[in-house]
């Protein structure tokens, strides 16, 4: 009868789980759900720096388009408003808002800001310089466009 509890003993013990090896199981799966969690992380951030990009693409090339308006309409305003002031604020697209940007100057439902810098002024041309920039956790980014205009009328 002894012998039998002693081969029986062996048997039991092999069914459980050992402490060992349940710490070992939880971190395993601690690892892999801290690289799900980072992964999806990541995916998030870029995802959203993507986007912002591309809105501040479209906005920079909506604002040369504007500017282009402004031109077409009259050279003369357009060049005297680049003349009074070489920087705008274009949160929205007018000449009201002169200088940078400040802090609260976005464009409208977004966190972006966009301003104009002319520069290379003369009688019949016009360098105009569109920055759309934004900030956020990874740091300050920015997408520019630049062109020349000239009075194309005066030719």
């Amino acid at each position: 009868m002894r012998k039998n509890i002693i081969e029986i003993m062996p048997a039991i013990r092999s069914k459980g789980q050992s402490l060992f090896e349940v710490v070992i199981a939880i971190g395993i799966i601690g690892v892999v759900i801290t690289a799900v969690a980072i992964l999806a992380t990541n995916s998030i951030r870029n995802t959203t720096f993507s986007r912002n990009k591309s809105l501040a693409t479209r906005y920079s090339q909506e604002a040369i388009e504007w500017l282009r308006g402004q031109r077409d309409t009259s050279w003369v305003t357009f060049h005297l408003n680049a003349v009074n002031s070489a920087i705008y604020c274009l949160d929205s697209l007018l000449w009201t808002n002169v200088g940078a940007c400040g802090a609260g100057e976005v464009i409208t439902d977004t966190i972006l800001q966009r301003q104009v810098t002319f520069s290379n002024i003369t009688a019949t041309s016009v360098t105009a310089a569109v920055a759309v920039f934004w900030s956020d956790s990874q740091g300050i980014h920015q997408v520019s466009t630049s062109t020349v205009y000239t009075d194309w009328r005066a030719k």
